[in-house]
């Protein structure tokens, strides 16, 4: 998930840089947001934006956007915004969309079945090569219009094809075997659904997605707020309390006339 252009300016202190071009790895994981952003602004014939509309559709600031867009070389024209055709075309080009990139789905369960049947992967310049599980009860079953093909098969598929990338969906006991497999077919790059560590040598890229961190997480912060809330109701009780105590105890106003009367 890198490509390779000279950056604008060093990289701050901890800023991890992508391979080749220097792009930051946090822009690079930006990129698809703006992408996803444009496309439907594409979609709707829209020639022009201007980077706050963009940030905003794509969920971050204008500044951050305008700095992630130079390491692109896209700096847009004042008082126009950027062309959405030109970036679109440009951000596909940065990420690999606009070449075919095989992929196989190893471990045709639930999760590999949902994944076969996603129809974004073409849209996005990904071609499911192939399904591939151990069970061989499942083998020749079609998921998605695709056969699918035993893990006997793993090794000739990739190499037919090509295959770079491969997606793990296997039970966490045996995505590391199935990783190891894929490595030493030729697969480079792994998006990895289990929920385990892979270890993968030097030059393979992976991604995971754990679906049950990402709820955790979520948990989390509705504890904090939950927690926010409950705090924040005895302490407005609190301040009323006190406000009002402080007006029965206060002094009354007597006027000099009062006074003198």
């Amino acid at each position: 998930m890198s490509t390779g252009r000279s950056t604008p300016s060093s990289p701050t202190p901890g800023e991890r840089r992508s391979r080749g071009r220097g792009i930051p790895d946090a822009t690079v994981a930006r990129l698809p947001l703006y992408l996803r952003a444009l496309t439907a602004l594409s979609e709707r014939s829209v020639p022009t934006v201007s980077s706050e509309e963009l940030a905003a559709a794509a969920g971050v600031n204008s500044a951050k956007l305008r700095k992630d867009f130079s390491y692109l070389g896209s700096y847009g024209t004042r008082g126009v915004g950027y062309d959405v055709e030109y970036l679109v075309y440009q951000i596909s080009r940065e990420l690999g969309l606009t070449q075919d990139w095989p992929v196989v789905i190893v471990g045709i369960g639930n999760l590999g079945h949902a994944l076969a049947n996603y129809g974004g992967f073409a849209s996005r310049g990904f071609r499911v090569a192939a399904l591939l599980d151990a069970d061989p009860n499942l083998t020749g079953q079609q998921v998605a219009g695709l056969p699918v093909r035993h893990m006997d098969e793993l090794e000739e598929i990739i190499a037919a094809d090509r295959v770079s990338i491969g997606v793990i969906t296997t039970p966490p006991g045996a995505a590391q075997q199935v990783c190891d497999r894929l490595v030493a077919a030729g697969v480079t790059s792994i998006l990895n659904f289990a929920p385990t560590v892979l270890s993968v040598p030097d030059g393979v890229d992976v991604r995971k997605v754990d679906l049950s961190i990402e709820l955790q997480i979520l948990a989390f912060h509705e504890q904090r707020k939950s927690a926010d809330e409950s705090v924040a109701a005895p302490e407005a009780a609190s301040v009323a309390v006190v406000s009002r105590r402080a007006r029965e105890h206060a002094a009354p106003h007597v006027t000099l006339e009062e006074a003198a009367g």
